[in-house]
């Protein structure tokens, strides 16, 4: 378990480090950024499978596309949000939204929990029932004080529930349906990167080259441990591992220059709390496993 909770933290801590590589990959535009990952990206899927084994699970996969081809249309709408969530993600620090985009990664959880409530009527603990009063009430707060909660946060924190949503229930929640994912990204990915000026760009960075190198390396490093972890780790640990990313996130925002609105204060403390809340849930659950287990023998 030791080695899968490395894998997770360091999952995050790569994940998070390539928040700040955006900025230094400069000035190439969010959607060059993207079209960049996803090309770098690609190869890196297709170790991960052969690292774990999976490739008799891979074709598996493939042959059930060929029975179930409305698949394919489910694939395409996946793919669509999750391609736009990692636009997103590289677009925000280059462009001030970077602590917006922050508290979307931090709502989501509370946002998964309430989706897993309304959706697959799902029983939720008191800790659970305050985390979303709590996020409810920062919501509120931010909304009454700016008049609005940014659409970056509420694209993050919206998107991912309904991308999960799919995903379980066509049962596609593996590594073979994102491989998908990414191919059909590919087209679009390899138009905005035509449309990149690559001599402007190498001109005004001479170390280009170099950071769309340590992109495709730190994207393919957190993505192959996180995989890895993902198969070391008990669920609910491996959800808990998963609040460090929006916590890396929002550090490189400050580090980056950002700085949180006076209006969001209470947004803020809201969420600590719900996510405190949300973390002290699910170890009071591994405990309760844990003493199942060794009940039980």
């Amino acid at each position: 378990m030791l080695k899968g909770i490395f894998c997770s933290l360091l999952a995050s801590l790569f994940f998070g480090g390539l928040y700040y590589l955006a900025t230094l990959l400069r000035p190439l535009s969010g959607e060059s950024l993207f079209g960049i990952r996803m090309v770098v990206t690609l190869p890196f899927l297709a170790l991960a499978i052969l690292l774990l084994k999976q490739q008799a699970q891979f074709w598996q996969f493939v042959q059930r596309l060929k029975r179930e081809p409305f698949l394919i249309l489910v694939l395409c709408v996946t793919s669509m949000i999750v391609g736009s969530q990692m636009w997103l993600f590289l677009y925000a620090p280059n462009s001030g939204r970077a602590m917006e985009v922050s508290i979307g990664y931090l709502l989501m959880p509370i946002a998964m929990v309430a989706f897993g409530k309304f959706i697959y009527k799902e029983h939720l603990s008191i800790n659970k029932w305050l985390a979303i009063i709590f996020a409810g009430i920062g919501v509120l707060s931010n909304i009454i004080l700016l008049g609005k909660l940014s659409w970056e946060s509420v694209f993050v924190f919206s998107g991912y529930p309904i991308y999960f949503h799919l995903r379980r229930k066509y049962q596609i929640s593996h590594i073979h349906s994102f491989l998908f994912e990414i191919l059909l990204l590919i087209p679009i990915s390899l138009y905005f990167i035509s449309q990149t000026d690559m001599n402007f760009v190498a001109n005004e960075n001479p170390n280009i080259y170099y950071f769309i190198a340590l992109l495709g390396l730190m994207s393919g490093i957190a993505l192959i441990s996180y995989t890895l972890a993902s198969s070391l780790v008990p669920f609910n640990l491996l959800g808990l591992l998963g609040y460090v990313e929006p916590s890396f996130m929002l550090l490189i925002s400050f580090l980056i220059g950002e700085t949180l609105k006076t209006e969001s204060y209470i947004l803020m403390g809201c969420l600590s709390i719900a996510v405190a809340l949300l973390i002290f849930d699910g170890i009071l659950v591994l405990i309760k496993q844990q003493r199942l287990r060794k009940k039980n023998g």
